[in-house]
């Protein structure tokens, strides 16, 4: 009898990690299909690791820029993990592993335009903020069929792509992460946004986009065009947010009688469900770590959402006295020593340069594990 029992558990398990073999071969192969269409051909990666799958091609500059997917065969727990503009997949690699050690399998994304040997027609693209919402869109469809748990976020631009699918999108998101989001630039950025024409103007002042340069895994430059197209999605999360206090003030201050104002909320509720899946506020775990000098992409962005979101949300402010760099907040010493970075092709006396490493990068750490715990 115990024999049999034996015989039906030993295939019982061989049965469940052939399923989840066959589920991963097929994410693979959704996932390599995106940049098949995208770049029109692909190529096995040289470098390999175990549970790794990443995809190549002779397009990118060199395979550290592919996108790729960490494989965690007993979870049913999924991240997606966005870079920023300019970037690539390198510079998710840090928290990606956090991720996968703490159980989830990672999707990490190559958005249209980036880690390319030629960019100079992506970036001056008029449809380039589309596309990398699509294709955000398209990842997080494939990570939801990859598991039951469902948590998104990125870096810089890769939050704010985030928090914008979250928001206008149908999804099953089940929490955030932003490190150094992208919800809010520079006031020099945000104020030349305004200017009538500008688009055009920053093509012709952008000229032959440049993608070599002293990191190899990493534009020398953000275009100023794509910066631009960076701020109507930042300003499109703004308008989502702002409907979604009128909304709430509006609703508030009514006289309606109760059933009049629960029948009303019934039908928006209804009318919301069926349209192109916009959400009216955050009410899932956000977790978000940000620097206090981060000049580039400052931190009211970050606040403002967190002050509006209505979950339970975990805030890792790193303060102004460390002078830690925007792009630095996801580097480990781990992930520098990797880099590469070539310091002869800078001024070394310009302020944040130099790539280095979150000194802090370990209790940020902590934080996201504590985060996590959100989804055991």
């Amino acid at each position: 009898m115990s024999s049999k029992l034996g015989f039906k558990l030993l295939s019982a398990l061989i049965l469940s990690l052939m399923s989840m073999l066959a589920g991963a071969k097929e994410a693979n192969e959704r996932f390599k299909g995106f940049y098949e269409s995208e770049w029109g051909q692909t190529q096995t990666c040289r470098e390999t690791a175990l549970n790794k799958f990443g995809v190549c091609s002779n397009v990118l500059r060199n395979e550290g820029n592919a996108p790729f997917i960490l494989h965690n065969k007993n979870s049913e727990k999924v991240a997606v993990l966005v870079h920023g503009l300019s970037d690539s997949p390198f510079f998710m690699r840090a928290i990606a592993q956090v991720l996968f050690e703490e159980g989830f399998s990672v999707v990490v994304p190559l958005l249209p335009g980036h880690g390319l040997r030629e960019a100079d027609d992506d970036m001056s693209d008029w449809d380039l903020a589309e596309r990398w919402q699509a294709h955000v869109d398209d990842v997080i469809s494939l990570a939801g069929t990859m598991g039951d748990t469902l948590v998104v976020g990125g870096f810089s631009t890769g939050g704010a792509l985030a928090v914008d699918n979250y928001l206008t999108k149908e999804n099953n998101i089940d929490g955030l992460m932003l490190f150094s989001g992208a919800l809010a630039l520079s006031d020099n950025a945000e104020g030349m946004s305004r200017i009538w024409g500008i688009k055009l103007l920053a093509k012709i002042v952008d000229g032959t986009y440049e993608t070599h340069g002293p990191n190899p895994y990493k534009y020398p430059n953000v275009a100023g065009f794509a910066g631009l197209e960076l701020m109507d999605i930042i300003n499109d999360i703004r308008d989502v947010m702002d409907a979604s206090n009128n909304a709430e003030d509006s609703f508030d201050g009514s006289t309606f009688e109760k059933n009049s104002a629960e029948k009303n909320s019934s039908d928006k509720n209804s009318s919301d469900k069926n349209s192109s899946g916009a959400k009216k506020h955050i009410d899932i775990p956000v977790f978000a770590a940000h620097s206090q000098a981060d000049s580039t992409t400052p931190i009211y962005g970050v606040e403002n959402l967190i002050a509006q979101s209505k979950g339970i949300n975990t805030f890792f402010v790193i303060d102004e006295s460390y002078k830690l760099c925007h792009a630095d907040l996801v580097v480990n010493a781990a992930l520098l020593a990797k880099m590469d970075f070539n310091a002869n092709m800078v001024n070394q006396q310009e302020e944040c340069a130099i790539p280095k490493a979150n000194p802090l990068f370990p209790t940020m750490k902590l934080m996201l594990v504590d985060y996590l715990t959100n989804f055991k």
